[in-house]
């Protein structure tokens, strides 16, 4: 069924018909088509717009329509334009006349606009909850394992930190994807219903009412923002391009530390898979493929900013593509975020392997260094003395705290015996500011 047609003289082309359907996208807003339609039909009801009988009819036929698609009964499919003519049509198949009166007062430019910000304030409650748990699961983690590990700049080895202080950083990254989150939430919670097509209705209705039974915290001042704004959409994507980029950074952390050459962690098998050819091989699949689904919700993103950047006021049918770029952002972003958290809670920590990381990286260079400067040596002349003791190392095949005294007073002779309680790996965490990556 169409939700239009009596000024028009010719039948749809069935190739303009297939073209212009977005059912297979939008039938997912079943329940928000529902539930915004009997918002709107106790409202105009309220109204005096719907007789008790009208009304009673049309709540019922539309709860059964829910009950029904919930339980498989009715199949959402057929040759209908949307799920709003989806819904429209199977109502009055099901009740009769009655169900014709279910648009009163109201233009499908507004009900999509209600649907897909009932849909968007569900997902983002949806990514809050996912983010949680992964927020749970990288402090629980980063906690348990308080291990030595290299902290890399340029990907060289750089200074000691812990596995736990570099969890954390993502742990960070997060708590600002729920900030931001939680603001987009802020800003989308306002109800577009009772626009109408672009400039309201004659109807007397009561659009605080809907915003009421809709539990949105306020309505749309200016009815033709209200069908035309996208931008909650847009925010809420660009969230998730936020977090997947810090998905993403986490993932490539974790390909690094998978491979032969680190060995810091271990994935476990559930969250791998193997070579066809390869015997040998375990590849770190889950992280890899969030690595590269980032750029599928980067795209989505792009795509909703390009859609919206030329079009005039008010609605334009360039924004029904708006939908499988909006799904296609939350939908990845979910299924990355639960598989992030999972691969995080099951992966095995090796402590000795970035022990010995440690070790090997010169990464008390910097303390010693320090600790001449603590000799009143200016710290120009002790990052000096300090590569030169590196160099010597290395042309050696040993290490800084290897070296006997004798070798490193030749280097300086503010060097005493305190340098190897300094510069102890273990003993470096507990001074200064440092302490806070324990």
């Amino acid at each position: 069924m169409k939700l239009w047609g009596g000024r028009f003289k010719n039948s749809s082309d069935e190739l303009m018909e297939a073209f212009n359907s977005s059912l297979e996208i939008d039938k997912r807003l079943y329940e928000e088509d529902i539930i915004g339609s009997i918002a709107h039909v106790n409202m105009v009801f309220s109204q005096g717009i719907l007789s008790d009988l009208e009304h009673d009819k049309i709540i019922d036929g539309l709860e059964s329509i829910y009950d029904d698609i919930e339980s498989g009964a009715l199949l959402i499919a057929g040759n209908h334009e949307d799920i709003h003519s989806f819904v429209e049509s199977n109502l009055i198949s099901r009740i009769g006349e009655t169900g014709k009166k279910l648009h009163t007062a109201r233009s499908r430019n507004d009900q999509v606009a209600v649907d897909m910000r009932l849909y968007a304030r569900k997902m983002a409650h949806k990514l809050l909850e996912v983010l949680d748990s992964y927020l749970e699961v990288l402090t629980e983690k980063a906690h348990n394992h308080p291990y030595l590990m290299p902290g890399y700049t340029h990907l060289q080895r750089a200074q000691v930190v812990t596995f736990k202080h570099h969890l954390l950083a993502y742990f960070e990254m997060a708590k600002r994807d729920k900030a931001r989150l939680l603001n987009a939430l802020e800003v989308l919670d306002e109800n577009p219903l009772g626009a109408g097509a672009l400039a309201g209705t004659t109807h007397n209705i009561d659009r605080d009412y809907t915003t009421e039974l809709l539990n949105f915290k306020k309505k749309k001042e200016n009815f033709m923002d209200a069908v035309s704004d996208r931008d909650y959409q847009i925010e809420l994507t660009n969230v998730c391009t936020m977090i997947m980029m810090h998905l993403s950074r986490l993932s490539e952390d974790m390909i690094l530390w998978c491979s032969q050459e680190f060995g810091f962690v271990t994935m476990d098998d559930r969250y791998s898979t193997g070579s066809s050819i390869m015997p040998q091989k375990k590849n770190p699949d889950a992280p890899e493929l969030i690595r590269g689904k980032t750029a599928v919700v980067y795209g989505a993103h792009t795509t909703l900013l390009s859609m919206m950047k030329g079009l005039p006021l008010t609605y334009n049918k360039d924004m029904q593509e708006d939908k499988v770029q909006f799904f296609t952002a939350i939908d990845t972003t979910l299924s990355c975020l639960r598989i992030m958290t999972e691969v995080i809670r099951t992966m095995t920590v090796n402590k000795e392997n970035m022990r010995n990381a440690v070790e090997a990286g010169f990464l008390n260079a910097t303390e010693l260094a320090d600790y001449l400067v603590q000799k009143n040596v200016p710290f120009r002349d002790a990052h000096r003395i300090v590569g030169e003791v590196v160099l010597h190392c290395e042309e050696n095949n040993s290490t800084i705290e290897s070296l006997e005294i004798d070798t490193l007073k030749k280097f300086s002779e503010m060097i005493e015996d305190d340098v190897y309680d300094y510069i102890e790996y273990e003993n470096i965490l507990t001074k200064g500011i440092k302490k806070e990556l324990l």
